[in-house]
């Protein structure tokens, strides 16, 4: 509706004499149909049944009028144009035809000296995006500012009407693009949900202050949850969020959200406050600052900064396990630089731990780096050779004064010689590790240095051969790898353990030199890993159909290197036998397995099966087991299914066995009826090892409109992969 003036074409309808409609011929051409071709200055053409002139000054127009320009058309049953009033009326199936807008009436008046007239009757429709409606009238007060009376809204299609807005008074500034409605109203299959007695909304994309879209829900901790957010346009480059939000059995908290970009500097910060949380007996609060700077091309400054009230912040005000199961909030400030060949960094941390009050034993806090301080190099010599330098220096504080304390300062040049061709690689790379430890501990060994060297070797090669299977053209690799490693044993027991721990075994870790992350321990090696991956690769489309991998690391000394004095010492002269295979094995069904075998004993150390079925969008099924010895059994289960003509179900079984319980159950269904879509889900969160929750999540999304309810949208996506809104899918009603 925000193209309405352009009814003032009509006045280049002509200015005097009176022709028969024969003389004049609508032209009929390609490029009056688009636009930009012509533009909004191209050539206007006519047509009638009658042209003609009665009196001086009066042009009238009769049967079939049609007005025509780049860009709009304008249609009506008998037009007269004023000229010494300057002044347009029409009257009869009055119409005007837009690249993005077509609006209909019964007769139009328009004054074309201040744009003044109105027109009644007017129904309108959007023809780029979903949108349409009506109004008694719609009076024109001048080149920008109109007023409806009466108006409705919907994206509905035509003779739908499941939901609708209804104004009774809508004024459209286009100098400021602001519409403002009074005594607003939502109706849903004829029944009305929402009133407001005013509202106003931007007539474009662009953001504007106001109130967004409330979302209302129900927890078992919290009971009913509504959150009624308030949007602050501030500026083109910041903005606020206000998001107060009631808990019903807790209280009201407030929070806040300020997002900035000033040149160089960025940033997200939000504050949250419950007062007297009649659940918890207590305030609660939550901070989370994220704020980062270019100081020039090369160099970052950043800081970020959370921290919450008490450890059961997030388990009790969250629906997302990825929150829930929050243990550490970062805290940090950094400095970063990047160069050709030398990169560094300067950066102080600590977190805060959440502790889970119902588990028997508590999380281990980490050390805090007060600071930190890493340079590394990168330098090409003479005949491909690679010189390399990884350095920090870190002190390490721990807020358990039983904890040692002190800093580290850790060198590690290596010299390596990448050789490499079509068919295969050779990588040879010798290092000095060396580090050296400054301990506040009196009762133990202040100074201490440790220096050794490390030398490996990496070697891979790479054959390949057309195949053919059920009809289809293929190409197999065989790719087998080795990787040497030797680094003699140093003593380490008297180093603390600041920031070190045993890596996860896999397959990414038995290429790497040292099984253990951070620096306080490198272990003693004398080893060898074997690994050989064979890849199907579809030849018409390029898709990895298949991928099957074996490998396995062989020692040829003794363990003697462990994090912990009393860990257990390796006795094996092998690690555990890994095996992956995976791939998209059809157009719909992609599988991704994982098995961790014993060789010596025959048992399944750690086995991961995974496959997903999904034939097209809204059809999503998911599997997956997971098995660790002594520590997990797990079945996941989740999907989204059609159960019918636009309904659609969706649902997650996450179960433990080991602890026999079930981590997250959720069901849900949604309909989509065309231009809207309803969704109810039901979740069930394990928040603490003896504890979960229930909620209840229940939205109504009206296209084009907003989504009025609690929202899913998120728990959906994250609980089951593959799962799509219904609007999605169904691209028409």
């Amino acid at each position: 509706m925000s193209s309405l003036p352009g009814f003032a074409l009509v006045v280049l309808l002509l200015s005097a004499g009176s022709a028969d409609a024969e003389s004049l011929v609508l032209k009929r051409d390609a490029e009056l149909s688009d636009a930009a071709v012509a533009g909004p200055e191209g050539p206007l053409f006519l047509m009638a049944d009658r042209i003609e002139s009665n009196a001086p000054g009066i042009v009238e127009a009769s049967g079939r009028v049609e007005a025509r320009q780049a860009g709009q058309n304008f249609f009506a049953d008998w037009l007269l144009y004023d000229t010494t009033l300057n002044e347009v009326q029409a009257r009869g199936q009055v119409r005007l035809e837009q690249p993005a807008l077509w609006v209909a009436g019964d007769s139009l008046r328009l004054n074309l000296n201040d744009y003044s007239g109105e027109l009644t009757q007017p129904v309108y429709r959007f023809t780029t995006q979903p949108g349409r409606g009506d109004a008694d009238r719609i009076d024109f007060l001048d080149k920008t500012h109109y007023a409806l009376q009466d108006a409705t809204y919907t994206t509905c299609p035509v003779d739908n009407d499941d939901w609708f807005l209804k104004v009774g008074d809508l004024d459209i500034d286009k100098t400021r693009n602001v519409g403002t409605a009074r005594n607003a109203s939502l109706h849903f299959l004829d029944v009305p949900i929402l009133y407001t007695p005013w509202m106003n909304f931007p007539l474009d994309d662009a953001r504007k202050t106001g109130m967004l879209a409330p979302t209302i829900g129900t927890t078992e901790r919290s009971g009913l949850d509504i959150l009624v957010p308030y949007y602050l346009n501030l500026a083109p480059n910041y903005d606020a969020t206000l998001y107060p939000r009631l808990l019903s059995s807790r209280g009201v908290q407030l929070g806040g959200e300020f997002r900035y970009l000033l040149g160089d500097a960025r940033g997200v910060n939000r504050l949250e406050y419950l007062p007297d949380d009649r659940e918890a007996d207590r305030s609660r609060w939550s901070v989370a600052l994220d704020n980062n700077y270019r100081l020039n091309a090369n160099t970052q400054a950043g800081m970020l900064f959370n921290r919450v009230s008490d450890d059961d912040y997030f388990r009790d005000l969250s629906n997302l396990i990825s929150i829930t199961s929050v243990s550490h909030l970062n805290r940090e400030a950094w400095v970063t630089t990047q160069h050709a060949n030398w990169n560094a960094e300067l950066r102080v941390q600590s977190f805060q731990t959440l502790q889970d009050s119902t588990a028997e034993e508590s999380i281990v806090e980490p050390y805090a780096r007060l600071p930190h301080a890493r340079l590394g190099m990168t330098q090409t010599l003479g005949n491909g050779l690679e010189l390399r330098l990884e350095s920090e220096a870190t002190r390490f504080a721990h807020p358990d004064s039983a904890n040692p304390e002190g800093t580290r300062v850790l060198a590690y040049p290596t010299l390596r010689l990448p050789l490499t061709n079509s068919y295969g690689f050779l990588t040879p790379q010798i290092g000095w590790h060396s580090t050296y430890y400054a301990l506040d501990d009196d009762a133990a060994e202040q100074r201490i240095t440790r220096n050794l060297p490390i030398f490996s070797l990496d070697s891979g090669v790479y054959f390949d051969r057309p195949l053919r299977f059920a009809g289809q053209d293929y190409e197999q690799t065989l790719e087998p790898r080795a990787y040497y490693v030797f680094a003699p044993y140093r003593d380490q027991e008297n180093i603390p353990v600041f920031d070190s721990a045993l890596l996860d075994f896999s397959y990414a870790q038995m290429f790497t030199e040292n099984q253990f992350i951070g620096g306080d321990r490198v272990n003693d090696a004398n080893q060898l890993t074997l690994a050989v991956t064979s890849r199907f690769i579809e030849e018409a489309s390029g898709l990895e159909r298949l991928q099957v991998t074996l490998g396995q690391r062989y020692y040829f000394s003794t363990q003697q290197v462990t994090l912990y004095e009393d860990d257990p010492i390796r006795t094996s002269n092998a690690t555990d036998l890994l095996a992956t295979v995976s791939g998209q094995i059809t157009r719909d069904w992609r599988i991704d397995t994982a098995l961790q075998l014993d060789t010596q004993n025959g048992t399944t150390i750690r086995q991961n099966l995974g496959a997903s079925y999904r034939p097209g969008p809204g059809r999503a099924l998911n599997f997956s087991y997971r098995f660790t010895d002594q520590t997990t059994e797990q079945i996941d289960l989740s999907g989204q299914w059609p159960l019918g003509r636009r309904w659609y179900g969706m649902f997650r079984y996450n179960h433990s066995f080991q602890d026999d319980k079930l981590v997250e159950g959720l069901a849900g269904l949604e309909y989509n009826g065309g231009c809207w879509a309803v969704r109810a889900v039901f979740q069930r969160l394990a928040t603490k090892e003896e504890q979960s929750t229930d909620a209840l999540f229940f939205q109504l999304e009206l296209n084009g409109m907003g989504r009025l309810g609690a929202n899913p949208l998120d728990v959906l996506k994250q609980s089951v992969p593959g799962y799509r809104p219904s609007n999605e899918i169904l691209q028409t009603p």
